[in-house]
């Protein structure tokens, strides 16, 4: 009988381990922490922008070149040129046209545009220029260029300025409005010679930008004109004399964001990178220089 009980107790005491051991198969595992993942940083892409810049029309060929180089620099920027003579684009900024970036070919057009500028020039007191992005960019010559031939032997403005004085010459010049019809005038003032007697000797005759007196001169049309350097590398054309600081004074391409661009950050970005190494050599190989 004492045996029997205790195989009952031993069997009793077995059957509730496996009751327990029952139930904890039933019950679910506790989760397991799984392990932090660190957050993942994106970097935000630049926003899209169309970046308008007005330039003077003796750039055409350095900015356009210029501008793809600069979309490797900045991919998320489009740039959108107008080319044309400074007076041209000054008044077309003036009458509001959209326009980010402005690159004058003379200090005079930039001025007409800047609050900064003297009253006797910025006569209108225009308030378009963002005073601490403009800079002088790029430093130009003016020379006297000859049509294929040479048909007239013109050599020198020395020699240019006996030519006109006896009337056996008809030249191109820009108009009065461009800064290359502006620094003939100078070239004129300096020889002694009256622009009104010369027009009216039919001695002479216009271009509303410098790329006009290029192709006139180009064409043969007249027998001489004067332009920048850089267009008579672009067109080809023979540069027969350098006009001097002392006849024309210094041609200095003043640039600057204008107050009423929408995107100054990006305007001011492409103009630091028209400073460059990069970017300067491709102004220096078609004459360009920079600013001394």
């Amino acid at each position: 009988m004492k045996n029997l009980k205790k195989a009952l107790a031993l069997l009793m005491s077995l059957a509730m381990v496996l009751v327990f051991a029952a139930c904890g198969a039933d019950e679910p595992a506790p989760p397991s922490e799984a392990p932090e993942t660190a957050p993942v940083s994106e970097t935000p892409e630049a926003e899209d922008v169309e970046l308008v810049v007005f330039a003077a029309a003796s750039m055409e060929e350095t900015l356009t070149e210029i501008q793809g180089m600069y979309a490797d620099v900045a991919p998320n920027v489009t740039l959108v040129f107008n080319f044309d003579s400074s007076g041209t684009l000054k008044k077309q900024i003036q009458e509001g046209a959209d326009c980010d970036l402005f690159i004058s070919a003379g200090q005079k057009q930039m001025d007409q545009l800047d609050i900064e500028a003297d009253e006797s020039v910025n006569t209108e007191g225009l308030d378009f220029v963002l005073a601490e992005s403009r800079i002088d960019l790029l430093e130009n010559r003016v020379t006297l260029c000859v049509p294929e031939g040479n048909p007239k032997g013109i050599e020198s403005f020395d020699q240019l300025a006996e030519l006109l004085k006896a009337g056996g010459v008809f030249m191109c010049m820009g108009n009065s409005d461009v800064p290359v019809g502006q620094y003939t005038q100078k070239i004129f003032a300096y020889y002694g010679l009256d622009e009104a007697d010369l027009a009216g000797r039919q001695l002479i005759t216009y271009g509303s930008n410098v790329k006009e007196v290029a192709t006139q001169i180009k064409e043969g049309s007249v027998d001489c004109g004067v332009i920048y350097c850089t267009d008579a590398y672009s067109e080809g054309l023979k540069i027969v004399d350098y006009a001097t600081a002392e006849m024309c004074g210094q041609v200095i391409y003043p640039a600057a964001v204008l107050k009423t661009s929408a995107n100054q950050e990006a305007a001011q970005a492409f103009l630091d990178y028209l400073s460059t190494d990069e970017a300067m050599a491709v102004f220096e190989k078609v004459g360009f220089a920079p600013v001394a």
